[in-house]
């Protein structure tokens, strides 16, 4: 019960916390006009990254690198499957932003990447410091691509997106709550994964790509959610495709920097092929350009299920 407790509360301080941060943003963001793909791409992608980023460096320097490593793998899971899938059933999903192609393909290549660096069984500080490079890569990449959607597109975009009316001071009030918030959430959700674990008499690694990876990825969900009622398409796919970067840069290259990373041989053997497969499935959508509807949409989230069966049956 305890267990339980400390991470339903962990979990809906992360929910909160995060979604003050993309708000907060999003709202500094819209004043700069900086453009919704890119918006999606890294601002509302990393805001909704934040629960793993803060849950994945608790667990490492709490002596949980397992459930380190796999919150960053199956959030990628969750994103390319469920978070996609649930916003197709709601309206068709259009990958037609300017962008868009050349950022499922760095996702894909990361992807790889990331495989090749675990097949020694551990990501090391040097592979940390591989990953933030190329991270740092990509945030160029995002800042060229804002720049020039900004001149080609500026007077569109005001007209789509007019300033918002809050006062500046409430942004960044959003802003440092969500970071308080993420980390004494992270703090309860790491505690309540790791008892729950114990009690359940599974894995630090099952944990992480199933229970934490879902419970991490609740904002990305709502964001993509709300994006998609709204008919926001390129906040819905930039978040899904950046948070998948950041999850793997980011997350995994910040992690290993403060705590070297050793790779659970399940995640060679079973995880890390289906993060593949899920970052795959994006490329024919990206370069044949139809629209996810809701066929797509429902097979990618049963797909989801099918995975989480599988993850507790092995």
């Amino acid at each position: 019960m305890t267990a339980t407790l400390y991470f339903i509360a962990g979990l809906v301080l992360l929910t909160l916390a995060g979604d003050a941060l993309v708000r907060g943003a999003v709202a500094i963001a819209v004043r700069l006009h900086v453009p919704t793909i890119i918006i999606g791409l890294t601002i509302v992608s990393m805001g909704t990254s934040a629960p793993e980023l803060f849950v994945a460096l608790q667990a490492a320097l709490g002596g949980a690198p397992f459930l380190a490593v796999g919150n960053a793998i199956g959030s990628n899971i969750a994103n390319s499957l469920i978070v996609l899938g649930l916003p197709a059933l709601i309206a068709p999903i259009y990958l037609l932003e300017p962008g868009t192609r050349r950022s499922v393909i760095f996702m894909f290549a990361v992807s790889l990447a990331v495989f090749a660096l675990a097949t020694d069984g551990a990501i090391s500080s040097f592979d940390g410091m591989l990953l933030l490079l190329l991270f740092a890569i990509y945030l160029a990449y995002g800042y060229v691509l804002a720049q020039t959607a900004r001149r080609d597109a500026r007077q569109q975009f005001l007209k789509d997106n007019p300033p918002p009316s809050l006062p500046l001071l409430k942004p960044v009030i959003m802003l440092v709550f969500g970071f308080v918030g993420l980390a004494l959430g992270a703090r309860l959700t790491v505690d309540g994964a790791l008892l729950l674990a114990e009690a359940l008499g599974i894995g630090q690694t099952v944990v992480g790509t199933t229970i934490v990876a879902l419970g991490t990825t609740l904002p990305e969900i709502s964001a993509t959610l709300a994006a998609a009622f709204r008919r926001q398409a390129g906040v819905a796919v930039g978040n899904i495709i950046g948070s998948n970067i950041f999850n793997i840069l980011g997350i995994l290259g910040i992690t290993a920097l403060v705590a070297p990373l050793p790779v659970d041989p399940r995640l060679l053997s079973f995880d890390l092929w289906v993060m593949l497969g899920a970052a795959a499935t994006l490329l024919p959508m990206a370069f044949l350009r139809r629209p996810i509807g809701r066929w797509v949409g429902s097979l990618l989230s049963l797909s989801y299920l099918a995975y989480l069966f599988l993850a507790f049956a092995g």
